[in-house]
């Protein structure tokens, strides 16, 4: 990696830990690129970068205000499951921010009322297109959520639930976007 200082590049060394396919947790325990854990924390960060798109082809606010709170959140939930000690203090996702993925649900409900007959076809504008395609990678972080919760347990419940909220608000996000000018 190359960063400018001073009109000059300047090389930025990698540290080569991860060419033998490990990395390392929060803890600094080393485990394979393959470990469920790091699985979960990447389709998280690939959810972030899906939501980072739909932020940056948005022009309506309150889209936007929304996606920037949700991958703060999402931050804090990657720094907790890479982190395997339990004496660690982290911010974490807490029911305050499962009850704001509620709220804006309801809101949004009112303003887009879901029908319950047909399926969406996702690709409206390209502001509902990446919102479409961020629910589906939220999907998959849960699902790998999910398996990681059933292979080791997970510390606290509000991981799954705020993930599982998150995919559907996504939708209805979508939605909503799909009726923006």
């Amino acid at each position: 990696m190359a960063t400018k200082e001073g009109g000059k590049s300047k090389i930025i060394a990698s540290t080569k830990r991860g060419d033998q396919g490990e990395t390392s947790l929060l803890s600094g325990e080393r485990v394979s690129k393959t470990n469920l854990r790091i699985e979960a924390c990447g389709n998280l960060d690939e959810s972030s970068a899906t939501m980072g798109l739909a932020k940056a082809l948005a022009t309506n606010p309150r889209i936007r205000e929304i996606l920037a709170a949700i991958q703060q959140d999402l931050f804090m939930l990657g720094a907790e499951l890479s982190n395997t000690d339990p004496g660690r203090e982290l911010n974490r996702v807490e029911e305050a921010k499962i009850s704001d993925l509620e709220q804006w649900i309801a809101e949004l409900q009112v303003e887009v009322p879901l029908s319950t007959r047909g399926f969406v076809d996702p690709g409206s504008n390209p502001v509902s297109a990446s919102l479409d395609m961020a629910r589906t990678v939220v999907r998959r972080a849960e699902r790998s959520i999910v398996n990681l919760h059933q292979a080791e347990g997970l510390q606290r419940p509000e991981v799954l639930s705020y993930i599982n909220r998150l995919g559907f608000l996504l939708f209805i996000l979508a939605r909503y976007a799909d009726k923006l000018p």
